[in-house]
């Protein structure tokens, strides 16, 4: 094999490299009822059971921990476009479309119900994120789980939040019961 041969050969290895990793891997299941998400799509954080270190966010600190008689009355808001695809406090990927919540300390992942105050619609969400961190906020939706509980166009909502459970790695999706 000539120099030449050799370089062609070594580019189209690199090329098709590069198109294997811009491929991506498996996605994790949209909250559509009935999908199923396989342990080998759950990044390690959730298979070890979540997140519990303590962390700081403008100037103040935050301890997850468990809470089994968590049930709070406040604010929700949602979050959707600008956060697709990226990575959630637990390492999965944030989809807009899946039924999951932000929590400043509730276990990572877990299972919260969301009632909004205004309309009596109730969802189970899946906590996987962290945040709000606007004064006054609770939980932060992803705009799915805000459309389904019917204050996607009001942006926020009086909502109770209760907390369900700690959420196993096969828990990705839920049974959406919206009343």
């Amino acid at each position: 094999m000539d120099f030449g041969s050799f370089l062609r050969a070594g580019a189209v290895i690199a090329a098709a490299a590069s198109l294997a990793a811009c491929a991506g891997g498996p996605r994790y299941a949209t909250g559509v009822e009935g999908a199923k998400s396989r342990p080998r799509d759950v990044p390690e954080t959730a298979r070890r059971g979540g997140t519990w270190k303590p962390y700081q966010v403008n100037g103040k600190w935050y301890t997850p921990h468990e809470q089994p008689d968590y049930n709070e009355v406040g604010l929700a808001s949602w979050y959707g476009g600008h956060h697709q695809g990226k990575p959630t406090a637990n390492g999965e990927r944030f989809d807009k479309n899946a039924i999951t919540a932000a929590h400043k300390t509730l276990p990572l992942p877990s299972v919260v119900e969301v009632t909004n105050l205004d309309n009596g619609k109730r969802i189970r969400v899946r906590v996987n994120d962290r945040g709000p961190f606007v004064d006054g906020r609770i939980i932060d939706l992803s705009q799915e789980a805000a459309k389904r509980l019917g204050f996607e166009g009001k942006g926020l909502a009086k909502v109770r939040v209760r907390y369900v459970g700690r959420a196993g790695i096969e828990t990705a999706t839920l049974n959406v019961n919206v009343e």
